[in-house]
């Protein structure tokens, strides 16, 4: 059985509030009662919670991240995603270095998870909350942030949201992708994108296709074929595109998971009547693997790392005695980067 405050106070023979001020170490208590706590906190062998203390001063000194894992069943949940890991990195580091500490939340998009999530954060578990990606949490964490705990989103799926918001710029991502490929003569390009729900897939295509237009080359539309953002994605989209007889001389996946998959599913069944370079492919976020995976592939830089910093100072500064800023959105542009384009066919 735990020992709480109460036994501790029994066994001082003084109140909650006299054992709460001695471990948050308010003033005003004088220094034989604050003996006799002391002694009955060692005698009883109580572990006071940080929460606990937290509480009583007014602040956690943490913050809490939320890290959805999607729809029940997704192939796999973001938190084990390099493309997070990106952003979560920068996220501790700039946390630690202001003075919190960092406390992970998951939940996933079913209406029980989400209303559970949304009851128990705004029971001050943290200070702030940092939401990556919260796909379908949007109203849940516009009342959070109602009810008096800052919140801060690192989100381009959903450029509506009414709070303050860390994104890049997909439109700009897309049409760096389309020019680049255009520069290479890629006239007949496939697009594996995103799911079509999301703001970022809207942006990248947009993005893309206008280029190809302004070009006189309309990407028709049964050569955008929706994936999911994984490596079996862009396998389903590459053989569907084949199997159709579709001819295509350049790949845009939404991001580079796909991306590999659609090199993956080239590889394993040669596109017919292709030589050597005669197929152009192009991912989006810069993860590790794709410089790492066996091809160094050529993609659209997402800023992981600087999203990351810029969603926890933002958030800090609304921790902070200075007014809260309006929630307007802070945009890190994208950048390509170009490594090796042409594969073999």
């Amino acid at each position: 059985m735990s020992i709480t405050i109460a036994d501790v106070a029994k066994h001082a023979g003084v109140s909650k509030t006299t054992v709460s001020r001695v471990l948050n170490a308010k003033s005003g208590i004088g220094s034989q009662t604050t003996e006799r706590v002391r002694a009955a906190i060692e005698e009883l062998g109580f572990v006071p919670s940080s929460a606990a203390v937290g509480l009583a001063r007014g602040r956690t000194g943490t913050v809490g991240v939320l890290v959805p894992f999607g729809s029940p069943g997704a192939p796999a949940p973001l938190l084990t995603s390099q493309w997070m890991a990106g952003i979560l990195q920068a996220v501790s580091d700039t946390l630690a270095a202001a003075g919190f500490g960092m406390r992970l939340f998951t939940c996933d998009d079913s209406e029980h998870s989400l209303e559970r999530f949304a009851a128990r954060i705004s029971a001050r578990e943290v200070d702030g909350l940092l939401a990556i990606e919260p796909v379908g949490m949007v109203d849940h964490l516009v009342g959070v942030d109602q009810r008096g705990l800052p919140v801060v989103l690192v989100d381009d799926r959903d450029p509506r949201i009414p709070l303050p918001t860390v994104s890049t710029t997909n439109s700009r991502g897309g049409s760096s992708a389309a020019r680049h490929l255009m520069d290479l003569g890629r006239h007949r390009p496939l697009v594996i994108t995103g799911r079509r729900e999301y703001g970022c897939t809207r942006q990248r295509l947009a993005g893309f296709t206008q280029v190809y237009a302004d070009a006189g080359l309309p990407v028709a539309p049964e050569y955008v074929i929706e994936g999911d953002f994984t490596v079996a994605g862009g396998v389903r989209a590459v053989r569907h595109a084949m199997q159709d007889g579709m001819e295509f001389d350049a790949v845009f996946a939404h991001n580079d998971l796909s991306a590999i998959g659609a090199l993956r599913a080239i590889r394993q069944a040669p596109l017919r009547g292709l030589s050597d370079g005669d197929l152009a492919l192009v991912g989006f976020d810069d993860i590790p693997l794709a410089s790492q995976a066996g091809y160094p592939l050529t993609t659209v830089r997402q800023p992981l790392p600087e999203m990351g910093e810029a969603a926890a100072r933002l958030l800090v500064a609304r921790l902070s005695e200075t007014p809260a800023p309006e929630p307007e959105p802070t945009v890190i542009p994208t950048d390509l980067v170009v490594r090796r384009t042409e594969v073999a066919g």
